[in-house]
């Protein structure tokens, strides 16, 4: 689309440097124009498609309202589909109707051409839309893929990798994890999970079941019941895949996978392996360095929130805390934060476990503790460095806090998680580990409590009347109850029919001001330091839900299951 990036720039839908900064991240971490134009905010998807419209003189086709006949779809392959991001709409009698997202793509044109026999007529369409159609129209959520996948299989060879087994075959199960079908199966169940921006993939064995669970938007949901057979086959195919030991299955192991998506574009994924009473379960953790998003504006900050935040990390030096459950966003968060603070002229070094995404220009260390490499000695090796700002991927013991602590005292910025239930509880934390009172105040810069809560599919987005005792109940202001108007998602094809289509995050920033300080070294509790801080301008978890509540990007009963009340 270079020709396209330089009409956008002429016709001023998009500046120089937006354009600029969307080459980078395609030559970082690969995709395409419009789609890293979109999640950067420079154009919208529906602008985009308009304007390729107009200017190849096509019509723009809504995939969204169509129904595509399954005998159609068979003249294009998925993988000729996947690759020019095209789909076929319709046949008529000679000709048949496809839909792109770049009409210019002559060699696409070509090859469908010459593949079906038939004249093309191109029509343009969204990107995110001819992915959703690839998906529902070829996949048919997944059922007649994971059968295809599986057919071949010689069940008289399944027996040899049994979990009851004393004595591991390693042969056996080398043979079998390589057998074709289970290859595409597993290779599926990766490809599968990407396409559904999966966060985690879930492999669980049982007595008499084996099942694979997705974590979609924070919420798991049960994707295949593959033959209990195949349990040991597909974990060792995992196991092969992530360089693990598959002779191995009575303790716990981790490893990595790098997964190659398409050209330009490879995905992570973070392995972990687990021993169960029937099994190893297998834990896939989903690493996608292009949805990795470094811009604080688009986390979900309010701006006085993100005010706050950033007068906390640029000080000189200080500690800095991210705080909240796993799986909440904390390390997004790091990762901005260390983004918005790298310049040629700073030092930046972190201790991680495990590294997530590299990050260029910041030098990054992995935790290996069982030969010694731990938070409390990498932290000291790299106050040897020269640094001038450090993160740690988190403070997990008295002694990685004191040195941290220390660090901050000493000049240096130290950026580092805590799993707390909130900012102000994050102090008792640190008191009960051991921390003297006086060493927290005089190194804290600020506290950040985060949550996600999940987002209304905007495609089916509708009104949802909720009652004055429902909003009182969740602590919506007096005064914006008479105007609040809340939204539901109605469930579509494009959400999954869950209502909900990505999560943003939360966020509870309590800064280090002089009264508070004086609170805790009176020793006040955690309400106490909380009526403190929100004096001094805090808005905690559950006001930072409502707004999104009232903005209407999210849901009542999502601002109940996420934070508690007040």
């Amino acid at each position: 689309m270079a020709r396209l990036a330089d009409l956008l720039v002429r016709d001023s839908l998009i500046s120089a440097p937006q354009l600029a900064a969307a080459q980078e991240e395609i030559k970082r971490a690969g995709g395409r124009l419009s789609a890293v134009l979109a999640r950067q905010g420079a154009l919208s998807e529906a602008a985009l498609v308009e304007y390729i419209g107009k200017q190849y003189k096509l019509p723009v086709l809504e995939l969204d309202k169509l129904d595509l006949a399954p005998e159609v779809g068979k003249l294009i392959s998925e993988t000729l589909a996947l690759k020019h991001q095209m789909i076929p709409v319709r046949r008529e009698g000679a000709t048949l109707t496809v839909a792109m997202a770049d009409p210019s793509n002559i060699a696409a044109i070509d090859d469908v051409r010459f593949l079906t026999g038939l004249n093309l007529q191109v029509v343009v369409a969204s990107e995110s839309q001819i992915a959703n159609a690839i998906e529902k129209h070829y996949h048919n959520g997944g059922a007649s893929a994971y059968e295809d996948a599986l057919s071949g299989l010689d069940e008289a060879d399944l027996g040899a990798a049994s979990a009851e087994e004393e004595v591991v075959n390693v042969a056996a199960l080398e043979k079998i994890a390589d057998d074709a079908p289970v290859v595409r199966l597993v290779n599926l169940m990766l490809m599968d999970a990407i396409k559904r921006s999966a966060s985690d993939i879930h492999i669980e064995p049982y007595d008499k079941s084996f099942r694979v669970r997705y974590r979609l938007d924070g919420a798991l949901y049960e994707v295949m019941t593959p033959p209990v057979q195949l349990r040991q086959a597909v974990i060792s195919r995992v196991k092969i895949m992530a360089g693990l030991d598959i002779a191995e299955r009575r303790l716990p192991q981790d490893g990595r996978i790098k997964f190659r998506v398409d050209k330009g574009r490879d995905m992570d994924f973070r392995v972990s392996v687990l021993p169960t009473l029937f099994g190893e379960k297998c834990v896939l953790r989903l690493l996608d360095k292009g949805n990795l998003q470094l811009d604080m504006t688009k986390l979900g900050f309010e701006d006085a929130t993100l005010k706050a935040f950033l007068s906390g990390i640029h000080k000189p030096f200080g500690l800095v805390l991210v705080t909240g459950p796993t799986g909440s966003g904390k390390t997004t968060t790091l990762y901005s934060a260390l983004s918005e603070l790298n310049k040629v002229s700073d030092n930046i070094s972190t201790a991680e476990d495990p590294v997530e995404f590299n990050l260029a220009g910041i030098n990054q260390v992995q935790m290996h503790e069982d030969i010694g490499l731990t938070f409390a000695a990498t932290l000291r090796s790299l106050l040897r460095q020269d640094p001038d700002i450090i993160m740690v991927g988190e403070m997990r013991d008295k002694e990685t806090c004191e040195i941290g602590i220390k660090a901050a005292l000493t000049g240096h910025l130290v950026l580092s998680t805590l799993h707390t239930n909130g900012a102000p509880a994050t102090i008792s934390r640190m008191l009960n580990m051991g921390l003297e009172p006086f060493l927290i105040t005089a190194a804290l810069n600020v506290i950040v409590a985060q949550r996600l809560v999940k987002k209304i599919c905007k495609n089916c987005r509708e009104p949802a009347p909720a009652s004055v005792e429902a909003l009182q109940l969740a602590q919506v202001a007096a005064t914006a109850i008479p105007t609040a108007q809340l939204f539901r998602g109605s469930g579509c094809e494009q959400c999954s029919k869950t209502g909900h289509k990505g999560r943003i995050a939360i966020y509870e920033v309590m800064l280090a001001t002089d009264a508070l300080r004086q609170a805790i070294l009176s020793g006040a509790s955690d309400l106490a330091l909380k009526k403190v801080a929100i004096a001094d301008g805090m808005k905690t978890l559950r006001q930072a839900a409502i707004d999104k509540l009232l903005e209407g990007q999210t849901t009542l009963e999502e601002v109940s299951r996420v934070t508690a009340a007040d």
